[in-house]
């Protein structure tokens, strides 16, 4: 017994056939969209947190920058004050040797000898 498909029935299957490939591209292309777009994001958020991480460290470099220098201006400051200071002791120093100098009391008393 041969069985006899009417031309109407394949143009339906074909159709149907048609129709089930075409929904699975689209699905297809939906979902691939959909992961594209969260891959997206994730990138951009992992784009922000990079940008915020550089610009703490270029806060955290700009501090320590900062810090030196302030230190190196008291580092010069102090050298600045030390030198100051022995101007000022070797002046003391230079005074009393006038000072002795010109002591009539010391002159005297060797005098009196």
């Amino acid at each position: 017994m041969p069985l006899l498909v009417s031309s109407g029935l394949i143009v339906v299957i074909v159709i149907v056939v048609a129709i089930v490939v075409v929904g699975v591209v689209v699905v297809s292309r939906r979902q691939r969209s959909q992961k594209l777009d969260e891959r997206r994001t994730a990138a951009a958020a992992h784009r922000d947190e990079a940008a915020m991480g550089s610009r703490s460290a270029e806060q955290t470099q700009l501090a320590a920058q900062e810090q030196a220098a302030r230190a190196e201006r008291e580092r010069l400051a102090a050298q600045d004050q030390a030198e100051r200071a022995e101007r000022e002791r070797a002046a003391a120093e230079q005074h009393e040797t006038q000072a002795r100098e010109i002591d009539p009391d010391i002159d005297s008393g060797a005098d009196a000898e």
